[in-house]
Formats: C-alpha cells, structure tokens, sequence
C-alpha cells in the first residue's frame, strides 16, 4: 500500500444550493481520508465548486445578480455545509480562484502547441443542462436523460480537442488496469461507449453568447468549456506543475463522483491528461443516485434534501452513518425519514448506544468504574478476542476498497456478539458470586475493550460519537485513532470509565406518523367510550383494585424476534418468563428484530391465548406511548425473568 493518498470530491456546479447527493459524495470522501489517514498515510483532501458556464449565468440573471456576485454567494454555502457534517478538506477550491484560470490556461496552450486543438464548424444538438453537444445515441426518446428536455441544435464555429486520436490509448489503459474505475459495472459502461467510435470535444463556446468562463490563451473571442475548465482543478488544488504536493499526492490520485459524470471523468479527463503528459489518476469510484419514490434526486428536479436539515433532525454522526449504510456503493439508494429514524435507532440507539450504556453501568456497579485484569478465562467474551483478530484485517480492506456500507456491517456483528455475551454471562448473577469474580472481570474487561476498538473502527464515519467514547476511558483520540488502536488490549488495568450521557437518543417518528398516532389513539378512545358497560365505574374508565390484582404483570426476556409471516406491522417474539411462550406485538414499525433480543421487558402473562393473523399469542408485551411513538418498558439487567411485577 502506497504511503499517501489523495482524495478529491466533484467540484459541486453552483447553479443551485447544496442537497444530499452532495453531502453523500463529500462524506464518502472525508471517510475515506480519515480511513487512510489513521492507518498511518499521509493524506490530501480536495473539494470545491465549479462556477462557470451557461446555467451559472442563468441562475444569477433569476437571481438579479451579477455571475460574480451569485457564484460568491452559493460557494459560500457549500463551504458553510461542511462543517456541519464534519467534513474536514484540506483545501476548498473554486474555478474562479486566479491560480485557477491560470492553471486551465496553461494546460490549454500545452495541448494547443501539441496540435491536439483545431478550429471547426459544427452542428450539433446541444443540451443547456448538460452544456455540451450530445450525440443521438445519449439521447432517450429524443430527450436528454438527466434534464428530460429536448436538445437544442446549434450551428457554431469552435475550438475542438482532438480526443478521438486517443480512444485506443484509453481503451488499453482501462483494460490494463482493472482498478481504474470502479466498481466494474462503470468500467464495463464505459468500455462499452468506447466500443463506437469516439467524436472529438468541443472545447470552447464564442464569447457572442457566453462571456463568464476562462478566455482561451490564444482566442480572446472564446471562453473554455466548463468540462475543460472543471476537471483540471484536481491539478490547480495540488499546485500543479510546480508544487511540492503535486509530486507528493498526484500518483495516488482518487476521485469520487455520481454516475452522472462519469463520461467527463472517465473519457476527457484521462485523454486530457495524456495530452498533456500526465499519468492518469489512479483510481475513479462511482456511486449512484439517491432517489425519492424511485426518482433521482436532483437539483434539476426539485426533489432534494439539505444537509443542514438532515443534521438538524439526526445530528452530524447519524447522518453520517446511514449515508455509509444505507447506500451500497455503486448503487442506488432511496431516502426516507423514517428509513434513517429506523437505521438510528436499531443501530445507534439500540445496538452500540446500549452497549456503551449497559457496560459503563456495570462497571461502575461491580468494579467502581476502574478496568479490571484480562484474565483470558474461556467464555463466551472470549469470541470477542478472537472476533477483533479476523475483524481488523477485514475491515481494512472493505474500507479500502470503499466498501463503507460492508465495513460497519461487519463492526455491527461483534457489536451485536458483546450484548449477546453480556446476555449469556449475566455479570450480575456473576457479581453475586464470590468463585465467579476472576471470571467476571475478563467479561467486564472484553465489553470495555469491545468498545475501545470499536469507536476506534467507526471513526471514519461517525467521529463525534468514537472521540466520546475514548475520552470517557481517559485516552488520547490522537493516538487511539492510529494503526497501534486497531490491537486488542489497549486498555490498562485500573483506567477510570467515566460516566457519559446517552451516545445516540432514540429518535421518535416522523411529524405525519405523530399526528396519525394521535388521530388513531383518538378513535380508540372514542371506541371505548361507545362500549357499553356494566357499572358507573366502568363507563368512567375506572376499575378496581380487585380487576387490577386480576392482571399478572411479569418480567420476560426476549429470546428471538422476527416479523410476522403475515403481516408487516407485527413482531412475533419469543420470551422467557422463566418458561418460553410466544408473543404477538404490534411494534415492527418501531422496533427492528435484532435491537429486541436479550432484552429484560414486562409482559401480561395471564391474557387468554388468541391466533393474531395465523399465530398464536400467549401474553402481551407493554410499552409505554407518546406523541413520539412507542418506547420499550425495560427492567434491570439482573431481575430473574418470571419475576412478578407488583
């Protein structure tokens, strides 16, 4: 593995605000510079925004504002979005940046001495959206297929660069080098359009219609292209051809962009490139669209999503995380509210904010919040050594290969393995124990260290959250998020676990789910009060003591949950309360299978046995309601199930 990388975003086209997909591809970016850089690479992180061209213009005119005054106004807000997602690039470009327009001139009189630019007429159907010339075969029913509008045909002389010369050359270099475009679903798309033959690019457009972008060199009466323009701030960002940190990080060149664009950077760029005597980049990575009811999201569309307000209603690390889970790199990826309040709260909440939360407790109760000895004792928390031995190398790879989504499923599992070990070792039946004690500390050292290497792991992706975690153990992040935190056994007997607020609160449903919640809770109220009943008490909603001695209120711990065979919005959950029985709860909307095993709840346990939707529930499970939704009644850790509830 190299000693460095160089990561880059698109430069984001400032014709509209910042949305998701740009959050998605910023943040993809800053993991992977924050991956490489904790074990041990010398990093470079480059994002920005590309302000010339036609649209810009338009954007600025709707606006009433000049195209200076308009693109100063939106970069800005890129550039204030960020942060908000803790988003740390080492350098923020903008096409209009002086170093900038010098750079694109100088790569244009290189390519223009070479003889690899000539003059021309041509006519051609040209989309304003995409601003460049299509050809028929790009076209769906006579339309361009991101903008849904009908080309215009143009008739112009321009400057065109000859990268027709350079299709065979291109077409060996992807072959040769398997990893140049990934993943291999968008090296086989381009592969394919290269199949027919390769037209030439039009490269500028006469001032006579456009006059906000870079002059050429050598005709003042053109401006370039803004593909031309665009791409090669991934030099300007490096210094190029001078700078000490292009000869650093230019070998090691990634770039993450939307399928999109992919023709720009998998075609022009690495022919511009070879034009002008670079070696191409070294690697290109793909991912797909975001979409809403199975449309793309798209600022051309309208249908988008603002960073600030996904971290307003999720925070900065849980939207993170469900950026890098839910999207499966190189696909597509539908958003929901609730999709993402299920993903935190199963995951965040239930999982590894559990997890923080039941040890630390434990700890504190059994060993006044001080580490305990490794023992090395045989148990169930000894899967959890071995886990982290298969876990780091895997780990390393998913997330070099930017398998995000694959590297926290996998942290997931032994997440879930330590809440299972601490189901399976009961500590607190351990702590009552006096032979058990050397045997509890191993348990309560693994759980610990469980956590330890786990924030180390999730750092990339949710920083705030893992810097929380390691500053209750009283550690250093600058030296934990490094290659020496990925070993077992950092943690030194008789460290102090401080005590921390909840790392992710449960979230409630969404605002419409809320007002539907209270309507239907209003129609059940309205039910009641149309039964009919036998005494003044009753129809008050009253009952006696006697009816409430009737219900037998007890503890039960969840053994298994999944979904019902025939309906969606039921769990069928087996429980212990000691014996095992079924339960039918209708809480699937709420509560995922996985984030229930284990836990200690309170059920009915004398209801008359009734067949829910083909499955027989022997008892009812409580839960407490709100306008936020159902939240779980859970009971301590160390009550035996079947114990009475008075």
């Amino acid at each position: 593995m190299n000693s460095r990388f160089y990561i880059t975003t698109p430069i984001y086209y400032v014709n509209a605000e910042p949305h998701l997909g740009h959050a998605y591809s910023t943040v993809v970016a800053d993991v992977q510079n924050r991956f490489h850089r904790l074990i041990g690479q010398e990093t470079f992180f480059l994002t920005g925004t590309d302000e010339h061209g036609d649209k810009i213009v338009q954007a600025a005119e709707r606006m009433g504002l000049s195209p200076k005054e308009y693109t100063d106004e939106i970069s800005k807000k890129f550039r204030d979005t960020w942060p908000l997602l803790d988003v740390r690039p080492d350098r923020f470009i903008r096409t209009t940046d002086p170093e900038h327009i010098k750079t694109v001139q100088m790569v244009l009189q290189k390519v223009y001495d070479k003889g690899d630019i000539e003059f021309r007429e041509y006519e051609g159907l040209y989309c304003f959206g995409c601003e460049r010339f299509l050809i028929e075969r790009e076209l769906e029913d006579g339309m361009c297929p991101d903008h849904k509008t009908k080309p215009t045909r143009l008739k112009e002389k321009n400057y065109f660069f000859l990268m027709s010369k350079y299709q065979d050359w291109l077409i060996d270099h992807i072959r040769s080098n398997p990893g140049f475009i990934q993943p291999e679903r968008y090296r086989n798309e381009v592969l394919s359009f290269l199949k027919e033959p390769l037209e030439d690019l039009c490269i500028s457009r006469p001032v006579s219609r456009l006059t906000w972008g870079v002059p050429l060199p050598f005709d003042k009466d053109f401006v370039t292209y803004v593909w031309f323009d665009a791409l090669i701030n991934y030099l300007t960002g490096l210094d190029y051809p001078d700078g000490e940190r292009f000869q650093k990080f230019w070998p090691v060149a990634n770039h993450v962009i939307a399928k999109d664009i992919l023709k720009p950077h998998g075609i022009y760029w690495p022919i511009m490139l070879h034009a002008i005597g670079l070696k191409p980049y070294e690697s290109l990575h793909v991912h797909g669209y975001w979409k809403i009811k199975e449309e793309k999201m798209s600022k051309s569309l309208g249908n988008i999503v603002r960073p600030g307000w996904l971290v307003e209603n999720f925070g900065s690390d849980a939207t993170r995380y469900c950026l890098m889970r839910e999207m499966s790199f190189g696909l597509d990826a539908s958003f929901s509210y609730d999709g993402f309040v299920t993903r935190i709260n199963a995951d965040l909440a239930n999982d590894l904010g559990n997890l923080f939360s039941r040890s630390t407790t434990m700890l504190h109760k059994f060993r006044k919040g001080t580490v305990p000895n490794e023992t090395g004792m045989e148990g169930p928390q000894d899967e959890l050594r071995k886990a982290f031995s298969a876990l780091v190398p895997t780990w390393k790879e998913l997330m070099n290969g930017f398998q995000v989504h694959n590297a926290l499923s996998e942290i997931w599992k032994v997440l879930n393995m330590a809440n299972k070990v601490i189901d399976t070792t009961a500590p607190w039946k351990l702590a009552k124990d006096e032979s058990k004690q050397v045997f509890l500390d191993d348990v309560l050292y693994c759980l610990m260290e469980t956590l330890r290497l786990s924030a180390v792991l999730i750092s990339p992706v949710m920083p705030r959250a893992s810097e929380k975690i390691i500053n209750s153990m009283g550690l250093d992040p600058d030296v934990e998020f490094s290659e020496n935190g990925l070993k077992w056994g950092r943690l030194n007997q008789g460290l102090f676990i401080k005590k921390v607020p909840p790392l992710f609160p449960r979230i409630g449903p969404s605002r419409k789910e809320a007002k539907e919640n209270i309507k239907k809770k209003r129609e059940d109220i309205k039910k009641e009060k149309d039964v009919s009943m036998d005494s003044k008490d009753k129809k008050d909603g009253l009952i006696t003591i006697e009816d409430f001695q009737k219900v037998d209120l007890r503890v039960a711990q969840i053994v298994s949950a999944q979904k019902h065979p025939n309906a969606d919005r039921l769990l069928q959950l087996t429980v212990k309360a000691p014996e095992e029985r079924t339960i039918v709860a209708g809480i699937a909307e709420h509560f995922s299978p996985d984030s229930l095993v284990g836990k200690k709840v309170i059920i009915v346990s004398n209801l008359k046995p009734v067949k829910l939707r083909g499955v027989t529930s022997q008892g009812m499970l409580l839960v407490a309601k709100d306008e936020a939704g159902l939240h779980l009644l859970e009971v301590d850790p160390e009550t035996e199930p079947g114990a009475k509830v008075s």
